[in-house]
C-alpha cells in the first residue's frame, strides 16, 4: 500500500535501530483518512473469506479495527490487557509478551462475545515476533471459533512473526512489509 509506505517514510522515526515509532499517525495520534484507506484495503484483501467479527488487542489496534469493520459490516471485539472491575469473570485468556515494553501481559476476552460459529479476522498495527497475534489466535481457538485471517498494518519482515502465524496454517496480509531498518532508513519488501 503505497500511501502507507509514504507516510511511514515521511513521519516514522527509528529508535535504537529496532523500534519504528509511528505515533504521529498510527498508534497515538490517528490519521483517520489513512485509516479509512487501510480499512478499504483490508476489505479488498479479505473479500474472499467470511468474517463475522474483527478481533484486535487494546489499544493500538482498536481504531484500525473499527474503521475496517465498517467495510465488513461486523462488530469489533478487543482483548483487554488489564483487569478491571467491570470485566466479566468468564473469559478466554492468553499471555502475550510485548516487544516494545519488554513485559508479559495477560489478555482477556469475555466468553459471551466469542462463539464457536464465529469467523474471526484479526487486525493489528504491527507484526514483529508474532507474540500478540499468537495470543489472539490462542483465544479464538479456546472459543472453538475459526481464524479467517490476520491483517497487519506494518510488518517487520526481518523478524519471525509471519513465520509464527503461517506455521499455524493462517493467512497473513500485511499492508507494508519492512525488509530492513536502521539509522540509514527503511527498506520495504
Amino acid at each position: 500500500m503505497e500511501l502507507l509506505k509514504r507516510k511511514i517514510l515521511e513521519c516514522g522515526k527509528i529508535i535504537d535501530g529496532r523500534i519504528l515509532k509511528v505515533d504521529s499517525f498510527l498508534n497515538h495520534q490517528m490519521d483517520v483518512a489513512l485509516f479509512n484507506e487501510i480499512g478499504k484495503e483490508f476489505k479488498a484483501r479479505f473479500q474472499d473469506v467470511e468474517v463475522s467479527k474483527i478481533l484486535t488487542l487494546e489499544a493500538s489496534g482498536i481504531g484500525i479495527a473499527c474503521i475496517t469493520a465498517q467495510y465488513f459490516k461486523v462488530p469489533v471485539l478487543f482483548a483487554k490487557k488489564h483487569e478491571s472491575s467491570n470485566m466479566d469473570q468468564e473469559t478466554y485468556q492468553s499471555e502475550v509478551y510485548s516487544y516494545t515494553r519488554d513485559k508479559l501481559y495477560k489478555i482477556r476476552v469475555a466468553r459471551k462475545f466469542l462463539h464457536p460459529a464465529d469467523k474471526i479476522l484479526i487486525i493489528d498495527d504491527f507484526l514483529a515476533n508474532g507474540k500478540a497475534v499468537a495470543g489472539l489466535i490462542h483465544i479464538v481457538q479456546q472459543a472453538g471459533a475459526q481464524v479467517a485471517g490476520v491483517g497487519i498494518v506494518i510488518e517487520k519482515g526481518f523478524q519471525k512473526g509471519r513465520e509464527v502465524v503461517e506455521k499455524k496454517g493462517i493467512r497473513v496480509e500485511s499492508l507494508a512489509i519492512i525488509e530492513s531498518m536502521s539509522s540509514e532508513g527503511i527498506v520495504f519488501k
